[in-house]
């Protein structure tokens, strides 16, 4: 009988330990969402870039940046902030952008890979910086997943060799799995720097990481 006891309270030990981890993660997660809300950004996202703008210097005033998957709009809102009233930033998205944008960013609500629209895309200026914070609805299993995210950063590469300047930077995110490297060595060959880059922000349990990648060739 005691024995028994003993091990329902070891039990009890465990799921409470468990359910405090789970706790602070959620903690950890509601503080920047919250501080976000308190700083006007719509999402906690907002964070991931900031600090790999103060670590990597990717945008400077003046320049001109495409932001990639751009909903719900905290990129934008931050990119905005770094490039100044001289720069730009574009923003597309498969969703609608519902917050008030400046006046030195335009978002449409299209598809990446169309590529048609010459107004908003225009090969002949191109970009100093293109964003990809783009990311699949999770399947739950992670080689789908990353297999998905494979395939949006291949979209968000080709878009950095159409549409990006000479010795612009290049920022995306992607699931780590087996086409990471592979990836990564093709980024690599197109840039003069590469580095991988996991944000303070992220969530812990995730399996994103960003590569930053400085000065086209």
């Amino acid at each position: 009988m005691a024995a028994k006891k003993k091990k329902q309270a070891s039990n009890k030990s465990v799921k409470n330990q468990s359910g405090k981890n789970k706790s602070s993660k959620n903690q950890w997660a509601d503080h920047l969402t919250h501080r976000a809300k308190a700083e006007n950004y719509p999402a906690r996202s907002i964070y991931k870039l900031e600090e790999i703008q103060n670590k990597f210097k990717v945008m400077k005033k003046n320049d001109q940046v495409l932001d990639l998957g751009c909903a719900p709009g905290s990129w934008l809102l931050y990119a905005a902030k770094q490039v100044g009233n001289k720069g730009l930033v574009k923003g597309i998205d498969l969703k609608p952008i519902e917050i008030k944008l400046p006046d030195n960013v335009v978002a449409i609500k299209d598809n990446i890979l169309n590529q048609d629209n010459a107004a908003f895309l225009d090969k002949n200026r191109g970009f100093d910086v293109i964003l990809s914070d783009m990311a699949p609805a999770t399947t739950g299993r992670k080689d789908v997943d990353a297999l998905r995210s494979f395939e949006l950063c291949d979209m968000a590469l080709t878009i950095a060799k159409n549409f990006l300047v000479q010795n612009g930077n290049f920022v995306c995110k992607i699931f780590q799995g087996n086409d990471f490297n592979d990836f990564q060595k093709r980024v690599k060959s197109k840039f003069k720097e590469c580095k991988t880059f996991k944000p303070d922000s992220c969530r812990k349990q995730s399996k994103e990481i960003y590569i930053i990648a400085k000065g086209k060739k």
